[in-house]
């Protein structure tokens, strides 16, 4: 079992605790690791944590994958993106999120000790606070893809302590230029919609001669400028499990708004007194750290039952 606590950020390995960590911390903190499997489903649980709680879950999960699979439905395949910033859950082929449980938020995660392609979390709803148990299937990797979950949120915590966020004055400057970057985009925005209109009615004024086309200009404002168009574009590449991702570009050159500055990201901010809306944010993820993350290697079912797709 392995339970992260207040008081304690080091793994107590239910499994081996001999055994290495899974991943390098670069791989979990500057990008992601990458692994493949079969998605059963979510379902609600009463707890955030217990065997119990993901027993009842995997059971039910499993009867509704039977059920769906007599009718000739397949169990779709996922890619799991886990880093320190929490686990994306991504269509394979058009990489598309379908969910994104962030770490703080993740209570238990285990593997089943019988069938082993079998791996489950608990992650917190933030909206209704509701405790949803993630279920997969993974031929090779449950219990490596578990551990790995676990490396990551140690690292999470340990990087959310080291980004201080204690300072009072500090975080007071950031939060003020925050909320001041927030008020200019929304000028900025009122202010680009004013100029059009004023295009608009500079355009109605001139009216052309009867009888001929009116040619508009190009799409541009007042002062000749092509309105900006940020490009984002795809990347495709080849996944393999528990392989890392390419490294992100340094923040420099990526995720900068108009004003140049970058998104907030708790874990590289420094100490300050942040807005109410930011603080609430922090405080919520300080609580679900020290709550800890428990990973255990149990045993989900009491008898037989045939867990292939």
């Amino acid at each position: 079992m392995v339970p992260l606590h207040q008081n304690s950020f080091s793994f107590s390995l239910f499994f081996d605790p001999d055994k290495p960590s899974m991943h390098t911390p670069e791989a979990l903190v500057r990008s992601h690791v990458v692994y493949n499997a079969k998605f059963l489903g979510i379902t609600e649980v009463e707890q955030p944590k217990g065997t119990d709680m993901v027993r009842v879950a995997v059971r039910k999960l499993k009867f509704q994958r039977h059920i769906k699979k007599s009718e000739g439905q397949k169990t779709p395949k996922v890619e799991l993106q886990i880093s320190i910033y929490g686990v994306k859950i991504l269509d394979p082929k058009t990489k598309e999120m379908q969910h994104n449980c962030q770490l703080h938020r993740m209570s238990f995660c285990a593997d089943d000790k019988t069938d082993k392609r079998i791996f489950t979390f608990i992650c917190t709803e933030p909206e209704t606070k509701k405790h949803l148990c993630y279920v997969f299937d993974s031929e090779k990797c449950a219990e490596e893809i578990t551990l790995a979950i676990g490396q990551a949120f140690d690292l999470a915590y340990k990087k959310f302590l080291e980004s201080g966020g204690k300072d009072v004055e500090t975080r007071k400057q950031i939060g003020n230029l925050q909320k001041r970057i927030q008020d200019l985009e929304m000028e900025n925005s009122k202010l680009k919609k004013k100029l059009k209109e004023l295009e608009d009615q500079l355009m109605d004024s001139r009216c052309s001669p009867a009888g001929s086309i009116q040619v508009r200009a190009p799409s541009t404002d007042v002062f000749d400028m092509v309105p900006f168009t940020p490009e984002s574009p795809i990347t495709r590449r080849l996944n393999c499990n528990g392989i890392s991702s390419p490294y992100l570009p340094p923040k420099k050159d990526r995720d900068i708004d108009l004003f140049g500055a970058e998104p907030f990201d708790p874990f590289i901010c420094g100490p300050a007194v942040f807005t109410p809306d930011i603080q609430s944010k922090l405080d919520e993820m300080q609580e679900g750290f020290q709550m800890g993350l428990t990973l255990e290697g149990t045993v989900f079912a009491l008898d037989q039952v045939d867990s292939r797709c």
